[in-house]
């Protein structure tokens, strides 16, 4: 019998013990790259003789993460911010040089923009913003005394923060690497089998809409997941980048597949609820050769170039064996409406399925860079103005008042104070949680100040040499990485440690030792750090506020007028990664199965499945043949949804409704002259006014019970 490995035996015994082994092994590979990052670059600020190693530094200990994509991404923005604030430093110092009031009063301006521009965009573009914000005040505020030394102080800061950068880009990529590719593949493989999955398990077409709420919950964060992995890896990874527009491409099919797939079974299961069970066991009948493809022999290997294959081959049978089954319903015109407008949904899902998994099969066939050109996608994000212009405005009040304190009682550290207010008002203006966020990166900053005392008056007098600098600060510093890794039961205190105690301990070329300078310094930056507390307690943030996310809501909604009036380019996929990229900020601050919980998923399920069916029903009206009576009324049909999804009421429900069963009406007597035009459009038409009268969906209370029967034949 061969023996067990020890590691094994272990992870079968106690899994909770490999666990966390794993997870110290992979923390304590951080910490080792942290500090090696550190004092290579601490050597090289001193080698290069520039004034401030400590600013450099701070740099490394920003950017550095487990994940080199990580580093490389918040280093690409970090090097654009710097650049922007050091130029808006010298352009402010250039234009007020001895007006202090008036320079004091625009930086705290720029500063609260930049503020604003974090909230506004979100990932380590935000970053950037806030970079920009504090570059500004850490190049002009020194130098408030002597504008004629606020260049060489730019170029000075541009320097070290350079420096740390690179280092930090450096270290992160070589030693040890902990790539995100592997993170951004092994999710894309993941979702995409939990989808297939998903559609093979529903044969029999009917799943509750519990079930159905749950499935766009997962595909909208699956959708943002992917979209924020792969707008990093892009950094890392030069395979990544080239693949970059096809990943997006392949994340907005995953999208628009999932949203046909679901307007599909609302159809049938608001069939099967309206006793229609003819026709809803005839969908279900159609859609049975879509989940045999999907359902491999066991022998078979469910790969997606297999899979598209063979959801092709099922496209093809689908148009005879619809024929077929319309010819059982021919007795009833009613049921043969809604049997064709179940079809073009069924036959649009499979459509978009099979580009899906070919170009899932592409990705993982192809090796190195792809041949070609490919369609030109974007993730559109959707933001509310209101958060941002609060961040301003706290921001640039915060700035002026500890500008007009520092002006009022001359205090020879103010400048201290402002930049540490500048650097927390925008790092901590994303939070949803400021006042917990400032607390423990207060206790944390303090810990690592009090560290950085004992080692630069305890340790660092006496000894000599870069090595001597090593062994004194190690033990203490490399707290700092360690806690950061334990960010979810600690957040913020190993970021406040490792800012505190780098930046207080003030590394120099020649180093300085000034007991008195230390505690002011200390004092100042803490006071500053409150001060950006009490803003937030002041001008509350509305990040995750019921306030902000009815507002989000509604803003939800109104992607039902974007789909009835934007622009036809492009829309499909703006529409459907703007829902989810604003779904997901919404759902983030609810609690999970509350009511408010369930109404967002109502609302969303309901945009989507209108919305979606808007945009095709558009698309069908750019027919050249359709006739422009029936254009006119399509038309004020789409502008009656986007009313009622507007400001829902019955009133307006009533107006849709009319106009959506009017356009049906003329539709179908047209449908004999034109059926080459007439036929796709009076499928959505259909699918519209399904929607519209579903009692289970977002729409229910706005229903008028008794709505006038339809005209069409």
């Amino acid at each position: 019998m061969a023996a067990v490995p020890q590691d094994l035996r272990t992870q079968r015994a106690w899994p909770w013990l490999a666990e966390f082994l794993t997870g110290e092994r992979l923390a304590w590979v951080f910490v080792f790259k942290c500090m090696l990052a550190f004092y290579i670059t601490a050597w090289l600020a001193m080698v290069f003789q520039l004034e401030q190693p400590a600013t450099a530094m701070i740099t490394v200990s920003i950017v550095m993460h487990p994940h080199s994509g990580m580093v490389l991404a918040k280093s690409f923005y970090r090097a654009i911010g710097t650049v922007a604030g050091s130029l808006c430093g010298l352009l402010l110092m250039a234009a007020f040089p001895q007006q202090r009031e008036l320079f004091l009063l625009s930086l705290s301006l720029w500063v609260g923009l930049c503020a604003g521009g974090a909230v506004l965009y979100r990932n380590f573009m935000s970053y950037g913003f806030v970079l920009a914000g504090y570059t500004a005040a850490i190049v002009a505020l020194p130098a408030i005394n002597n504008p004629n030394a606020v260049f060489n102080s730019a170029v000075t800061r541009v320097s070290e923060v350079m420096l740390g950068i690179i280092i930090a880009g450096l270290v992160s990529d070589i030693v040890l690497p902990e790539r995100l590719r592997e993170v951004l593949r092994r999710s894309s493989r993941e979702h995409f089998g939990h989808f297939i999955e998903f559609a093979r398990g529903s044969l029999g077409g009917h799943i509750p809409r519990s079930e159905m709420e749950q499935a766009h919950l997962r595909v909208v964060r699956a959708a943002v997941q992917l979209e924020d992995l792969r707008s990093t890896v892009i950094f890392e990874d030069p395979e990544a980048r080239a693949r970059s527009s096809r990943l997006q491409l392949l994340n907005l099919r995953y999208m628009a597949a999932a949203t046909s797939f679901q307007s599909l079974h609302h159809l049938i299961n608001r069939l099967q609820r309206n006793h229609h069970p003819r026709t809803a066991g005839a969908l279900i009948k159609l859609y049975a050769p879509v989940g045999e493809a999907l359902s491999p022999e066991p022998g078979e290997s469910a790969m997606p170039r297999m899979l598209a294959t063979r959801l092709e081959a099922s496209e093809a049978k689908l148009p005879a064996l619809a024929a077929k089954l319309r010819d059982e319903l021919r007795q009833d015109p009613e049921l043969l409406l809604e049997f064709d407008s179940g079809t073009t949904l069924l036959r649009r899902f499979v459509n978009e399925l099979r580009d899906f998994t070919a170009l899932e099969a592409t990705l993982r066939e192809t090796q190195g860079r792809l041949q070609g050109t490919v369609e030109r996608v974007d993730f559109k994000r959707a933001n509310d103005y209101a958060t941002p212009l609060i961040a301003v405005v706290r921001t640039f009040l915060t700035m002026l008042t500890l500008s007009v304190f520092w002006l009022a009682t001359a205090w020879p550290f103010g400048p201290g104070a402002l930049i540490l207010a500048t650097v927390f008002s925008g790092l901590l203006a994303t939070s949803p949680t400021p006042l917990a966020a400032t607390a423990n990166t207060w206790v944390g900053y303090a810990l690592g100040m009090a560290a950085a005392y004992i080692v630069t008056f305890w340790l660092l007098p006496g000894s000599d040499g870069f090595t001597m600098l090593i062994l004194a600060t190690t033990p203490l510093l490399l707290i700092g990485p360690y806690l950061t890794t334990r960010n979810a039961t600690l957040p913020g205190v190993g970021a406040g440690y490792t800012l505190g105690f780098v930046y207080i301990f003030a590394l120099k070329n020649p180093m300085e030792y000034n007991p008195e300078r230390f505690i002011n310094d200390g004092i100042a930056s803490l006071f500053g750090l409150m001060m950006s507390g009490v803003a937030f307690m002041v001008i509350p943030t509305l990040i995750g506020t019921r306030w902000l996310r009815r507002r989000q809501l509604q803003q939800l909604r109104r992607q039902v007028t974007l789909a009835a009036t934007g622009p036809m380019e492009g829309l499909l996929y703006r529409f459907e990664s703007a829902n989810r990229d604003l779904f997901q900020q919404i759902v983030s601050f609810t609690q999970p199965k509350s009511d408010e919980s369930k109404e967002l998923l109502a609302w969303a399920l309901a945009v989507h499945d209108c919305g979606r069916a808007v945009i095709e029903l558009r698309q069908d009206m750019l027919h050249a043949d359709l006739p422009p009576p029936l254009l006119e009324i399509m038309q004020q049909a789409v502008l009656a949804l986007a009313q009622l999804y507007d400001e829902p009421d019955a009133a307006r429900w009533q107006q849709a409704d009319r106009a959506v069963d009017h356009a049906i009406t003329l539709t179908t007597q047209t449908l004999p002259q034109a059926r080459a035009s007439c036929q796709p459009a009076l499928a959505h038409l259909l699918q519209l006014r399904t929607a519209l009268r579903d009692d289970e969906s977002a729409l229910a209370p706005y229903i008028v019970k008794s709505p006038e029967p339809s005209h069409a034949p």
